[in-house]
């Protein structure tokens, strides 16, 4: 496998304790973790067994030393991370949710390194040599416009560096605010538009397909808790026709039954066959969400099924569609048992659920 680039913002994430409000915790402790879309990537597939590089700027002050020190020590290539004086770690805090309360994300990562450096601010030919694939998400693009800008420069470096690119659409309204008199959606779509024909595999949920590229399933109701996973192929296939460049496209089919109980699958449709495949499945073919009722963190768990999908197209004998998207399912269903935004679930793992152990019973 060639290496796999990601990049994007990685910052501090603050939590309470359990399930406490921040109103609750402050003045108090906070749990410190550091994560991040494109970092939760890296991270995930440097456990499955893949190679990972994560480019991003980050200040020049102990906070990022330690943030560096835990990317080495997950084994994930830091070597072209920017270092900037004039600059700040992003913050975000998580409260997080249980039964009919939502987890709620809080976001402090205005002036960061990352949405304050330039696209030619970093090495991107060393960063891409004897790499494979380029994978970035909607958030960053969202953070400022100089960040937008350094998606592009980078897509750009690595098309022409022969890189196949993803995108996990990611679309987040609390950020897209930096253009003035353009709402988030609309500012969104403008950006984003920009940069999907650059794009060889697209990651999105309904809600991103609706919000970005303005394309629902029929009848859909994303607050109801109840999908008709079907539907989202001719999703996938208006999204294919808006960007013929797209060979796959991935949505996530998550139904939020309350905070601590979703039902957990994804499709990947084949722009080449027109066909696509859901996972997980029954015994008789049809699509079977896994049902996850006791979550212990749901952040990052679209990061975790973005990293497994890209782990599996670029690893022999799990390239298949249908084995790439099963795979991925499996491995994000599993991040919900864990906290944080890393994703620390081994391939063996990942493989054990696949084959039909979901009993959770003690290995020993």
């Amino acid at each position: 496998m060639k290496t796999i680039v990601t990049f994007g913002e990685i910052m501090a994430r603050l939590c309470p304790a359990g399930f406490l409000k921040l109103r609750q915790a402050l003045p108090g402790k906070l749990d410190v973790t550091f994560a991040g879309a494109e970092a939760n990537v890296a991270v995930s597939i440097a456990n499955l067994g893949g190679a990972a590089r994560l480019v991003t700027a980050l200040p020049d002050n102990d906070l990022a030393d330690a943030c560096l020190a835990t990317l080495k020590g997950l084994d994930v290539d830091t070597r072209f991370i920017l270092r900037r004086k004039d600059s700040r770690l992003g913050l975000y805090f998580v409260e997080t949710g249980a039964n009919q309360r939502p987890s709620r994300v809080t976001y402090d990562r205005d002036y960061s390194a990352l949405s304050l450096a330039p696209g030619d601010a970093y090495d991107w030919d060393g960063a891409l040599a004897g790499a494979g694939w380029l994978h970035f998400t909607g958030i960053t693009p969202a953070l400022s416009r100089t960040a937008a800008a350094a998606v592009k420069h980078a897509v750009l470096k690595a098309r022409a560096a022969g890189c196949v690119v993803s995108c996990d659409a990611n679309f987040r309204n609390k950020l897209w605010r930096w253009q003035p008199g353009v709402s988030p959606r609309e500012l969104a779509r403008k950006i984003m538009g920009d940069l999907m024909p650059h794009v060889d595999v697209l990651i999105a949920n309904e809600e991103d397909a609706h919000d970005i590229f303005g394309i629902s399933a029929e009848g859909a109701d994303i607050h109801a808790g109840k999908l008709d996973a079907a539907k989202y192929q001719n999703v996938a296939a208006q999204i294919t026709a808006l960007f013929p460049n797209l060979r796959q496209v991935a949505i996530t089919l998550r139904e939020s039954l309350s905070a601590t109980h979703n039902n957990w699958g994804a499709m990947l449709h084949d722009a080449a066959t027109k066909r696509a495949h859901f996972a997980p499945l029954a015994a008789d073919g049809s699509h079977r969400p896994y049902e996850i009722r006791n979550i212990v963190d749901r952040v990052g768990g679209g990061d975790s099924f973005a990293a497994a999908l890209i782990f599996a197209l670029n690893t022999p004998g799990l390239d298949a569609p249908a084995t790439a998207i099963s795979f991925a399912a499996a491995s994000s269903c599993l991040a919900h048992s864990i906290y944080g935004d890393f994703n620390f679930t081994t391939r063996a793992e990942v493989e054990s659920l696949m084959s039909g152990a979901a009993s959770g019973r003690v290995i020993r």
